[in-house]
């Protein structure tokens, strides 16, 4: 997304919650929230959207989250709108976190990889998030691409819906669970790396308690589910403890039915990002 040479990710998100508070603001636009704006259901409702998230959080918020499958969903009009989305926080000080979930295998994965976190792609963001159930190593050219460039990844760890469990939650034949694996293979990643790496984790803010050890994994944790979905502030305290400053909570529908209220959708971000924010100092 940035040209030239720029720090780490893990290094540059510090900065930015340093700056700007714990607070991921997602940008979902679902066709019922187009519609809530008085908007079309098509490319040009979705760049008015698109463009006014812009206004609002560019160089307020530390990082962003537009989800590209409601981008994908208006064709090649709707990506090329993603992509102005993504050029738009450029040097604002705001970081891009493409929510796209890809995982696949060998020269398709590079193909994925080279699409958001290659230099020069018009849909490269700061980081992405990724799923790696074909196995942690299938993310390996992510891995890659991500550490040359200097861009980051979220990797599913631990998710909210209902048929994670099932894969999540399994234990090998060494008793170790799943989710537990990818956290493992996380930090080894991230090892040495100061302030804090650049591979993240998904957990969901509404799991509950979990037998995750993250002692080691020196990496940004993804809340997804704050707000609308059902956690609050003191849900995050139970569910991620003493790693909470490293938390980045995620919300999207509590913020956007404030719009399309410039104003409005600012102010509705930063009272949640305050929040959280004096939640963590309680915890510090």
């Amino acid at each position: 997304m940035t040209a030239g040479p720029r720090a780490p990710f893990g290094e540059r998100l510090t900065a930015a919650v340093g700056t700007r508070g714990p607070l991921c603001a997602g940008i979902d636009p679902h066709a019922s929230l187009l519609e809530q704006w008085g908007l079309s259901v098509d490319a040009k409702g979705l760049e008015r959207f698109a463009m006014t998230c812009a206004e609002a959080f560019a160089g307020e918020v530390a990082i962003v989250k537009p989800q590209s499958a409601f981008f994908e969903a208006h064709g090649s009009a709707g990506v090329a709108v993603l992509e102005k989305l993504i050029a738009s926080f450029l040097d604002s000080g705001t970081l891009v976190l493409a929510d796209v979930k890809r995982g696949d295998i060998g020269s398709t994965m590079a193909a994925y990889a080279q699409a958001y976190l290659g230099e020069g792609s018009p849909l490269a963001a700061d980081a992405v998030t990724v799923s790696p159930y074909l196995g942690f190593g299938s993310l390996d050219p992510a891995l890659a691409l991500a550490e040359r460039n200097e861009r980051g990844l979220f990797v599913l760890a631990l998710t909210s819906n209902k048929e994670g469990p099932q894969v999540q939650r399994a234990r090998s034949e060494e008793g170790v669970v799943v989710a537990q694996t990818m956290v493992d293979e996380a930090a080894a990643h991230n090892e040495g790396a100061a302030p804090l790496g650049s591979v993240g984790l998904v957990i969901g803010a509404t799991v509950g308690r979990t037998e995750l050890d993250l002692s080691r994994l020196n990496g940004p944790i993804l809340a997804p589910g704050f707000g609308a979905q059902g956690a609050g502030v003191d849900d995050l305290a139970k569910v991620f403890g003493d790693h909470l400053p490293h938390v980045l909570p995620a919300s999207s529908r509590d913020i956007l039915r404030h719009g399309p209220d410039v104003t409005a959708l600012r102010d509705a971000a930063l009272r949640v990002r305050d929040a959280v924010a004096a939640q963590a100092r309680q915890l510090s």
